[in-house]
């Protein structure tokens, strides 16, 4: 059943910045949808397969290839019956796709258009006018910036949704989708074979058209393999750098952050842009820093950076990290998947500390004074590091002139250990 005409009015054919577009992306999935009762998204998504790996194949004329197709095919099958609780468990959550109603849209980058309807979606593909989770979006983008060499946009883009949106869950479900899109792209290169019998310059193009499809077939395995990504716990008090250093990590190593503060944020429903100690604006006030909130907030972070792993996706914790306690929950998130995990200590001497905080509360509109004692009561619960942390901790000093260049590779010399 189609559901385009779910679709809100008012399609935009605006050129959009990648910062912009995935905001667009997260409001539009927020809106209130119809609740679709009448279909079953795994049947749905198998015969919508079936549609497009057989579209391929007709035109396959290389054994191995028609092989490789066969098995990307085998996975898809074992993929869709392994997600099939999670899609059952978000069948409310389907939305039409947001290229419908933006179906002019560029996505544009110093300069290029990258992706038409912003986020390169197939909209002729099998299931194109039907409601899909999310995640078949979000994939859509992240594959075309793929195919297109910006994989540093397509992490970039992937942790600003994620943060944004708090749907983790969904992480779990973009190889899924990933693959039916990289197919749709190598079935939209077939389609464009000339016919030899009418183009005198058919030897070219088929030769043009044929790498396009391998292209897109190759993606779509590198989708689907299977990864043992790692898990970065950053460790530090306020101003020692986290948030610096590891959001560098999104783009160089794909890591997605978990942001300790947008998640306690997120679970006492305050906006992201709120400062701390409280404004007037929030009445009555809530307490996000007690220890039945922090517990809660750790607890929440580590199930969101098990389902990152759960997705084969390095996941970053930016939180302060002071107790213990708080460590081992987040570390047993990787050690229970058998997944390696590294523990930085993001250090700086007292004097940057101080003049980082004051940095930030001149910024942000807070008392320089109340920063300060925030980052003493840090400093003195920070607890020291036990013998079994140290099997997985490093030290970096931020104030180094290669503090960046240093953390990233500290963490793919860790992963090569492991």
């Amino acid at each position: 059943m189609s559901h385009s005409s779910s679709v809100p009015p008012g399609a935009s054919d605006a050129s959009e910045s990648l910062e912009s577009l995935v905001d667009s992306l997260v409001t539009y999935h927020r809106l209130p949808q119809d609740v679709i009762k009448d279909s079953d998204p795994t049947r749905l998504l198998a015969q919508m397969a079936q549609e497009e790996l057989a579209a391929i194949r007709m035109n396959l004329m290389d054994e191995n290839e028609c092989f490789r197709l066969d098995q990307l095919g085998d996975w898809l099958e074992q993929d869709l019956v392994r997600l099939k609780p999670l899609l059952d468990d978000r069948r409310n959550h389907r939305v039409p796709s947001w290229a419908l109603a933006h179906p002019d849209s560029r996505l544009c980058h110093d300069g290029r258009t990258l992706l038409a309807n912003a986020i390169g979606r197939d909209l002729a593909a099998p299931g194109g006018g039907q409601a899909a989770d999310p995640a078949s979006d979000l994939a859509a983008l992240l594959v075309g910036l793929e195919a297109r060499g910006e994989s540093a946009l397509t992490r970039l883009a992937l942790d600003r949704y994620l943060r944004l949106s708090g749907d983790y869950p969904q992480a779990r479900l973009l190889s899924l989708f990933g693959t039916f899109h990289a197919l749709s792209g190598a079935r939209r290169a077939l389609q464009r074979l000339p016919a030899p019998d009418q183009d005198p310059e058919h030897p070219a193009r088929l030769a043009e058209s044929m790498a396009e499809c391998r292209h897109y077939l190759a993606l779509a395995e590198r989708i689907a393999e299977f990864r043992f990504p790692p898990l970065v716990i950053a460790v530090g008090v306020s101003g020692s750098g986290k948030s610096r250093f590891t959001s560098g990590l999104v783009s160089r190593l794909g890591a997605i952050r978990v942001c300790s503060d947008a998640e306690r944020r997120r679970l006492h429903n305050l906006p992201q842009d709120m400062t701390y100690p409280q404004t007037q604006t929030v009445s009555p006030a809530v307490d996000i820093f007690g220890e039945a909130a922090t517990e809660r907030t750790y607890r929440h972070l580590a199930s969101c950076a098990g389902t990152l792993l759960d997705a084969g996706i390095p996941a970053c914790v930016d939180a302060t990290c002071l107790k213990r306690w708080q460590r081992d929950l987040l570390r047993h998130q990787a050690e229970a998947r058998g997944l390696p995990c590294l523990m930085v200590s993001f250090e700086a001497d007292d004097a940057t500390l101080n003049r980082r905080i004051e940095k930030r509360a001149c910024r942000q509109g807070v008392e320089v004074a109340v920063s300060q004692a925030l980052l003493d009561h840090q400093l003195a619960e920070l607890e020291p590091f036990g013998d079994e942390e140290r099997l997985h901790l490093v030290h970096l000093d931020t104030t180094a002139d290669n503090a960046a260049e240093t953390l990233v590779d500290l963490i793919e010399e860790h992963v090569k250990l492991c």
